[in-house]
């Protein structure tokens, strides 16, 4: 239980398609305040979702439920039928497939992004990858990313879809949130440590995750998050560490932007610091003059 609230707690904050909602902001300010929102939102959501299962094992019954889908994945369209009649449960189903849609378009667009822009571009690339060649590996990326995600679907489909979420959130506390907290707080943390933290934290996860009794019952846990989520963290720690002036290499070869600027970006929203800075100064010219 402690492991699948960490990753709950710690998954939301790493999720793609969460992240990238920072992007839709003008400044900090309306980053922070949207992230007050959207923590009541969600932690309403979590306070619901026990509620309409027992409310769906106590008004639909179990066996009812397990007939229909023996995971239990239909037990809040029947909730609604059972409630509201036929257009209730229209309207439930209709919701749930238009965010599953959305939820699906958003993962791809930035899974696709970050493999051209982060990975490709900066890393494979060193930062020399034009435009076309960015648009060409993000294409190639989301149809590799739509693809496996329909080969794991497959076998995934007799899951309950409640457990699915938790390793994704699982995977995302893991990969995502060591190297997002490093890069925020962590002057000397590199672009070697980043990638050290994701991998290890990604593969960790999965490992563990076709370890747990859900597939090969070795591992005992169901949910990896307390394990994966540390080995995450010394990964980047371990990377940063061991390759100790690649920093200082890529500042110089223009690879990575100074931690000052990432500090200011952390806290004011600004994303060209010296060029707003240069812009504002040229402004206030004709005012002094």
């Amino acid at each position: 239980m402690v492991s699948l609230n960490i990753a709950l707690v710690f998954g939301t904050a790493g999720l793609p398609h969460i992240l990238m909602r920072f992007l839709t902001v003008p400044d900090a300010k309306t980053a922070r305040n949207s992230i007050i929102i959207a923590t009541w939102i969600i932690g309403l959501f979590y306070l619901m979702t026990p509620i309409m299962g027992y409310g769906a094992a106590l008004l639909v019954g179990q066996d009812a439920i397990a007939e229909q889908n023996p995971a239990g994945n239909t037990a809040a369209p029947q909730l609604a039928g059972e409630l509201g009649g036929p257009v209730f449960l229209a309207f439930i189903s209709a919701v749930a497939f238009a965010t599953i849609v959305a939820v699906v378009a958003g993962l791809v667009i930035a899974a696709s992004s970050a493999f051209a822009h982060d990975f490709y571009t900066n890393v494979i690339r060193g930062g020399e990858a034009s435009e076309q060649e960015q648009f060409r590996a993000a294409r190639i990326a989301a149809v590799a990313v739509s693809l496996g995600a329909m080969f794991l679907a497959i076998f995934a489909r007799d899951f309950n879809v409640a457990f699915l979420v938790a390793l994704a959130f699982s995977v995302a506390a893991s990969a995502n949130v060591p190297t997002i907290l490093f890069t925020i707080f962590w002057r000397r943390f590199n672009t070697a440590g980043a990638i050290a933290g994701i991998l290890t934290g990604l593969f960790s996860c999965i490992i563990l995750i076709i370890l747990s009794p859900n597939i090969l019952d070795v591992f005992p846990l169901a949910n990896p998050a307390i394990i994966s989520m540390p080995l995450g963290f010394l990964a980047c720690y371990l990377g940063t560490i061991l390759t100790g002036e690649a920093a200082e290499r890529e500042m110089a070869e223009g690879k990575q932007i100074s931690y000052d600027e990432i500090y200011v970006r952390a806290n004011t929203g600004i994303t060209r610091v010296e060029e707003e800075l240069r812009e504002a100064a040229a402004a206030e010219e004709p005012r002094t003059t």
